[in-house]
């Protein structure tokens, strides 16, 4: 395989204008498309959130570096064949009913995307049916539930019970995040997984997948 360092260093340092001539110089090496997407971009944007987790990245450099990812997917996108594109799986992500609170699912479903996942964004104020009518609609995997506000998480357990009752909690694993949310909420509400930050989800979402 290629050494893509150049490509996964220019996405850490948000090198949004470097970022897709690095991808057309490896392509021009004969390096496969979906061999860059993973080994270059994608490892990029892992790095990228174990930087936010930790505390040395914050969110508009992050929010930099998906430019810089997305500028070199664009590349890479009219190369990739389905065999290569096939996503890690669909997720449903939307705030719950009642907030209107974005920066962080936006960011959550950034990330996500950036890890190679297929993301339905359902917005805010996302009723709970909307969440069992799209799961069922996109034959969907996960769902990403969002509260910023302790007057609006339980709407992230009736939206559960609403998928619950829709008979799809087989087949969807379940994530939350949000300021007010802690893993013990998570658990208590039959989460499958909590996440703190943007970073943490996709590394949940990844682990779910596995």
């Amino acid at each position: 395989m290629a050494d893509y360092t150049e490509i996964i260093n220019a996405i850490i340092s948000c090198d949004i204008d470097g970022v897709p001539s690095l991808v057309q110089k490896a392509l021009d090496a004969g390096s496969p498309a979906g061999e860059i997407l993973n080994a270059g971009l994608i490892t990029a944007m892992d790095t990228v959130g174990e930087k936010m987790q930790s505390g040395d990245m914050f969110i508009p450099e992050v929010l930099m570096a998906a430019q810089a990812m997305a500028s070199g997917v664009s590349i890479l996108k009219p190369l990739l064949s389905e065999g290569d594109s096939n996503s890690a799986g669909k997720v449903v992500i939307g705030t719950v009913k009642g907030d209107l609170h974005d920066i962080g699912k936006n960011l959550v479903s950034m990330m996500v995307e950036s890890a190679g996942f297929e993301v339905i964004d359902l917005g805010v104020d996302v009723e709970p049916q909307a969440f069992v009518n799209t799961i069922k609609e996109q034959n969907a995997q996960f769902l990403g539930l969002s509260a910023l506000l302790t007057t609006t998480m339980p709407m992230m357990k009736e939206t559960i019970e609403a998928v619950t009752e829709a008979g799809l909690r087989e087949q969807v694993k379940i994530l939350v995040g949000g300021a007010p949310v802690t893993d013990a909420f998570a658990k208590e509400i039959g989460a499958d997984a909590y996440a703190p930050d943007a970073g943490s989800a996709s590394k949940a979402l990844k682990e779910m997948a596995a």
